[in-house]
């Protein structure tokens, strides 16, 4: 299989670059705009059409998953990037971690990371919930409040938690991959 197949590792010391920036590599299946849900497969080793979404509704932000987490429900940790312009399935974006949104599905805990284009000079400012516009977070809580209702599948939108919330929640997953690395399927 070719590299580009593969997302890539990182180090661990790569992955929250240090306490002002709070930011890691996030690893985009779904781009901002899309009703189709791309997954990365690890046994097929690439992206895979997961579903069509079955509501009117499409992915506010770029959206995937933190490489090399673990998070309860057995997946890589979820995330969002907001994006001035959605990327592309496959697509690494640095993102600035802002906070997380509690939420549980069939699975269980479903925990979504909110980041902002760490590398984006329009989004230099927010580096907290409270600096992005409020409608963001209306607009991502209704978003997964909605999408799987017409799949008959419940989901459950909690609250909002801060960027340290969210950094702690990113180690923890962290370690449980570490700590699991012989049990789950690992990224080359």
């Amino acid at each position: 299989m070719d590299q580009a197949s593969h997302p890539p590792t990182q180090p661990l010391a790569d992955h929250i670059a240090d306490d002002k920036e709070m930011s890691v590599w996030i690893y985009v299946e779904t781009p901002q705009g899309s009703r189709n849900k791309y997954e990365y497969d690890s046994g097929l080793g690439r992206l895979k059409l997961d579903r069509t979404l079955h509501s009117a509704v499409h992915y506010p932000a770029d959206y995937g998953f933190i490489p090399e987490t673990h998070a309860p429900d057995g997946d890589h940790l979820d995330a969002l990037v907001i994006v001035q312009q959605a990327t592309f399935p496959g697509c690494y974006v640095r993102g600035r971690v802002i906070g997380f949104l509690e939420m549980s599905d069939e699975k269980g805990e479903d925990q979504k990371v909110l980041a902002v284009a760490a590398e984006d000079p329009r989004f230099d400012g927010i580096r907290n919930l409270g600096d992005l516009a409020q409608h963001w977070l209306r607009e991502i809580e209704v978003f997964f409040s909605t999408y799987k209702m017409l799949e008959d599948k419940s989901v459950e939108v909690g609250q909002w938690q801060d960027r340290h919330e969210a950094v702690t929640l990113i180690n923890r997953c962290r370690l449980a991959y570490l700590s699991d690395l012989h049990r789950m399927p690992q990224l080359q």
